[in-house]
């Protein structure tokens, strides 16, 4: 609320600044900029921004904040004449626009820094899984891999044999005959509900159970890798039925991707062109080695193509990979060093402001990349996917893409194959508008990090069961401690 009333009270002062100055009262200044301001906050709650269910969707967030700046462009416009104001249309629409932009600017900073702080274990919400199943399995290992999603998992409640199955003893707490007694007793507010774990005639009367309780309820479907913008209710008989909506990926799609493609790689180049010499002259004077770090990369239907970057490394870095082998810090086919020995002083500075991917605009404007997609592969780690994930290659690589944006530093290489697969099956405009919001997000948080020097590593959070002797002694404690990713592993 704080940066959001920040952002209001800045975003109108341009163009009423301007009026002042060409001979607008000051008291009419002040009462537009309050109303402004006081309104822009009704809006904000009215329309839910600040509840937890609506902000943590990018795209339900970007919806609602401009549709709250357009009524208060409108409401500019009727104040102003009320005041007898006169303002051409364009400045009319300064304001709508600044708000927009400032106001998702600064979402989006607190965004990345509560990622980041979840990733590290603190925020986080304590939550039951109603269920044992397998499907209840692959929910708790979903939020295990992704902590910056902000639940932390004390326990599961069902059939203690199929736990057992399942491999979540350590994490059963009782049957879900106990689960109301179980959270009053932990003061734990919050669970998540398999649907198929348990039969209907069981589960609606817990859940009614609950909501009587004041709990907040998550339903989970079982729907891997489906968006939920797919997802149309379609009730039969007052029965909750949804319809899955085809996955838009036909060749009209696929050709406006590449004209937006297209209209934001050349201008951005030509802008671009003077930055781009400086930065060549810079890493050339670094060591005398190539300006350019040219790399084998697998593309769309499994054409190989040479990625452009500028060369953020010593000139044989790739001779020097495999001694660093064992100090990976992925887990899987990917390999990822924070503090890479290879990387040179610019090249710390090219890649904590993104500079050095500004090259891949030339593989975009010949076609073999787009600015959104998955990223593009390397032959030797495209020979280790399994076919599902090689369902990826349907899409041409981008720049930037659903993984980088939501789980870059995430080392689990379950949230890769996730993310990059759901990217593929849910593919829209509108998602590679959200990644592309969410990458100006990204780029400005990472570089502030950097050149600050309060970055950090991120752990994955380890789920901690509760123990059920004592569970409100267990829930009063600080979060339990990270473990390494292999830990985490090896315990599921």
């Amino acid at each position: 609320m704080l940066l959001d009333s920040s952002a209001l009270l800045l975003s109108w002062l341009p163009v009423l600044v301007w009026k002042y100055s060409a001979g607008m009262e000051l008291w009419k200044l002040a009462i537009v900029e309050a109303v402004l301001f006081a309104s822009g906050l009704a809006l904000f709650m009215t329309q839910g921004l600040y509840l937890a269910r609506v902000a943590s969707s990018r795209a339900e967030e970007i919806r609602r904040v401009v549709r709250s700046s357009i009524v208060l462009g409108v409401l500019q416009a009727g104040l102003l004449r009320a005041m007898s104001v006169e303002l051409a249309v364009r400045w009319l629409l300064a304001g709508p626009l600044v708000s927009v932009v400032l106001v998702l600017w600064f979402r989006g900073g607190y965004r990345a820094w509560l990622s980041a702080q979840r990733a590290a274990g603190h925020h986080l919400r304590d939550v039951v899984v109603v269920g044992a199943n397998a499907d209840a399995s692959d929910l708790v290992e979903l939020l295990r891999d992704h902590p910056e999603a902000g639940f932390r998992v004390r326990g599961v409640v069902g059939d203690p044999s199929l736990a057992a199955l399942h491999g979540m003893s350590a994490l059963h707490l009782g049957r879900t005959a106990d689960l109301i007694g179980l959270l009053d007793r932990t003061g734990i507010r919050g669970v998540i509900t398999v649907a198929g774990a348990l039969p209907s005639r069981e589960l609606t009367p817990l859940i009614a159970e609950l909501e009587h309780a004041g709990v907040h309820i998550q339903i989970s479907t079982g729907l891997h890798g489906m968006s939920h913008r797919r997802l149309r209710a379609t009730p039969v008989a007052y029965q909750s039925l949804y319809y899955l909506e085809p996955s838009d990926t036909t060749s009209p799609q696929l050709l406006v991707k590449r004209v937006i493609d297209l209209v934001l790689a050349i201008p951005v180049l030509v802008l671009a062109a003077p930055l781009m010499a400086v930065v060549a002259v810079i890493v050339k004077s670094t060591d005398g080695g190539p300006v350019l770090f040219k790399q084998r990369r697998v593309g769309r239907n499994g054409v190989e193509f040479d990625m452009f970057k500028f060369r953020s490394m010593v000139v044989d870095a790739e001779a020097r990979l495999s001694a660093l082998r064992d100090d990976n810090e992925r887990v899987g086919p990917l390999f990822k060093l924070e503090d890479d020995p290879r990387v040179t002083r610019i090249g710390r500075f090219l890649r904590a402001t993104s500079l050095d991917e500004l090259p891949q605009l030339i593989n975009v404007l010949w076609g073999e990349m787009s600015i959104i997609g998955p990223r593009p592969a390397l032959p030797a780690e495209v020979a280790q996917f399994d076919d599902r994930l090689l369902d990826r290659l349907q899409m041409p690589p981008g720049i930037t893409g659903l993984w980088q944006v939501e789980a870059r530093d995430n080392p689990n290489f379950g949230a890769y194959r996730r993310l990059d697969l759901f990217y593929v099956d849910n593919w829209s405009l509108n998602l590679d508008f959200v990644i592309l919001v969410a990458t100006f997000e990204q780029v400005l948080s990472k570089a502030w990090r950097t050149l600050t020097r309060t970055g950090f590593n991120a752990p994955v959070v380890a789920m901690t069961p509760i123990a059920v002797v004592d569970p409100v002694a267990i829930v009063a404690t600080d979060p339990a401690p990270p473990v390494a990713p292999g830990d985490v592993l090896r315990s599921a």
